[in-house]
C-alpha cells in the first residue's frame, strides 16, 4: 500500500468517525426534554446532570494527554468510540435517576477520551496532508448531526421510547465504527520526526489565548445544543416536533459552513475566516434574542451555525500549528476548555433564564463569542505558520492552514 492511499484510508476512516459522533451526540441532546421527562428531573437538577457531563469529559482529556503516550491516539478511538455508543443506549435503556447519571457519566467519561484522540488524529493528518482539511472532518460531524437530529425529530414524532429511538444509530454504527477504526493513522508527518513532547516553559502561556476562545465557542455551541429546543418550546411556543428542528437547522449550516471552509481558509487564511465567522455568530445570538416566534429564532440558529462553525477547527489546527513538536499535549489541553465552555454556558443560560428571562440569557454568550475577535490573529501569527520551514508537497499549490493566498 503506498502512502498517498494509506493517508485517504485514514482521512476517510476518521472521517466516518467524526460523523458517528456527530449522530451520537446529536441523539443525545436533542431529546434532552425527553430525558427529563423519563427520570422525573427537574428544571433546577437539570443543569447539574448537564454539567456532570462536560466536567467528567474533561477529567478523561487530561487523562487521554498521557495514555496517548503509551498507547497511541489511534488505539485509544477505536476503543472510546463503541463505549459512547454503548453509554448513549444506556440512556434510553434506565427507568430510574440513578440510571441516567450513571449512563451520562459513562458517556463523559468516553467522550472526553474520543473528543480528544480524533482531534489529535486530524490535526496530525492535516500536518501530513500539507494543506487545511480540519474543517472538512468537522463537517462529517454536522452532517451526523443532521442525521441524529432526523432521527431525534422522527423518534419524537412517532412518540417512539429512548431506548427504541437510540438502538437502531447503535446496531448500525457501532461494528461499521470498529471496522473502520482499523485505517487510523496516526501520522505525525514531516516537521515532527521528534518524540512527543511537553509544551515547555512558557508554552500554556501561548496556548492561553485559544483555550479562552474554545471556551467561549463552547459556551455558544452549548447554549444551542442544550437549550435550543427547551427556548424554541417554553419561550417561543413551537411544539415538541418543531423544537428538535434547531438543532438540525443548526448543522445543516454547519455543515454547508465547514464543506467550504477550508477552501475559504486556504484562500483567505484563518485569522479572515475566524473574524467573520464571530461576526454572524454574534449576530445569530441577537436575532433568537429578540425573535417574536419559532421561524425567526430559526433564522437565528442558522446564522449561529453558519458563524461558530469555523472556529473550532480552527482553533484545534492553530493549536498543532504552535506546538508541531508536542501537539496530542496541546490539543489534549485545548480540549479541556471545549468542556469548560460545555460546564459555563449550561448553567449560565439556565441560570440567567431562570432568574430573569431566557432572552436576555441569549446575550450572554452573544458577548463571550465576540471575545474571539480580540485573540483572532492567533490563529495566524508569524510563529504559528503550518509545518515546519513552511514545507509543502511538492507540486501541491495547497496554502497553509494559518496563512492564506493574501499573505493574512
Amino acid at each position: 500500500m503506498t502512502e498517498d492511499v494509506r493517508l485517504r484510508r485514514g482521512r476517510g476512516s476518521l472521517g466516518f468517525s467524526f460523523f458517528v459522533q456527530g449522530v451520537t451526540f446529536a441523539l443525545l441532546v436533542t431529546r434532552i426534554p425527553a430525558i427529563q421527562d423519563r427520570y422525573g428531573i427537574s428544571d433546577g437538577l437539570l443543569p447539574a446532570f448537564l454539567a456532570a457531563v462536560p466536567i467528567l469529559a474533561g477529567v478523561s482529556s487530561v487523562a487521554t494527554e498521557h495514555l496517548v503516550k503509551r498507547v497511541g491516539a489511534a488505539t485509544v478511538l477505536r476503543w472510546a468510540q463503541p463505549l459512547v455508543l454503548l453509554a448513549l443506549l444506556g440512556v434510553g435503556a434506565g427507568s430510574q435517576m440513578w440510571h441516567a447519571a450513571v449512563a451520562l457519566g459513562a458517556f463523559g467519561l468516553s467522550v472526553g477520551a474520543l473528543d480528544a484522540s480524533m482531534n489529535m488524529l486530524g490535526v496530525s493528518l492535516q500536518r501530513a496532508y500539507g494543506r487545511s482539511i480540519m474543517l472538512g472532518f468537522h463537517a462529517a460531524y454536522s452532517l451526523g448531526g443532521i442525521l441524529g437530529a432526523s432521527a431525534a425529530w422522527a423518534g419524537a414524532h412517532w412518540h417512539l421510547s429512548l431506548f427504541t429511538s437510540y438502538l437502531p444509530a447503535v446496531v448500525v454504527l457501532l461494528p461499521l465504527a470498529f471496522h473502520g477504526s482499523r485505517f487510523y493513522v496516526d501520522q505525525k508527518g514531516r516537521g515532527a520526526e521528534l518524540p512527543e513532547k511537553g509544551l515547555g516553559t512558557g508554552g500554556f502561556r501561548l496556548l492561553l489565548p485559544l483555550c479562552l476562545v474554545m471556551a467561549c465557542a463552547y459556551i455558544g455551541d452549548s447554549t444551542v445544543s442544550n437549550w435550543s429546543a427547551k427556548y424554541l418550546q417554553d419561550v417561543l411556543g413551537s411544539s415538541e416536533q418543531l423544537a428538535t428542528v434547531p438543532y438540525n437547522v443548526y448543522m445543516v449550516t454547519t455543515l454547508i459552513g465547514r464543506a467550504v471552509g477550508d477552501l475559504g481558509v486556504r484562500r483567505f487564511g484563518a485569522v479572515a475566516v475566524v473574524r467573520i465567522g464571530t461576526v454572524v455568530a454574534a449576530g445569530g445570538f441577537a436575532v433568537v434574542a429578540a425573535a417574536p416566534g419559532a421561524w425567526t429564532g430559526m433564522l437565528g440558529f442558522t446564522l449561529l451555525g453558519i458563524g461558530l462553525c469555523v472556529i473550532v477547527p480552527q482553533t484545534f489546527a492553530a493549536a498543532g500549528r504552535l506546538f508541531p513538536g508536542a501537539s496530542d499535549t496541546a490539543i489534549a489541553r485545548l480540549n479541556i476548555f471545549n468542556y469548560v465552555g460545555f460546564l459555563i454556558g449550561s448553567p449560565l443560560v439556565g441560570g440567567i433564564g431562570d432568574a430573569w428571562s431566557y432572552r436576555g440569557a441569549m446575550l450572554v454568550p452573544m458577548a463571550l463569542v465576540l471575545v474571539t475577535l480580540f485573540h483572532a490573529r492567533s490563529f495566524g501569527a508569524e510563529s504559528a505558520r503550518y509545518g515546519v520551514g513552511h514545507e509543502r508537497r511538492a507540486g501541491d499549490r495547497a496554502v497553509d492552514v494559518g496563512r492564506g493566498g493574501n499573505g493574512v
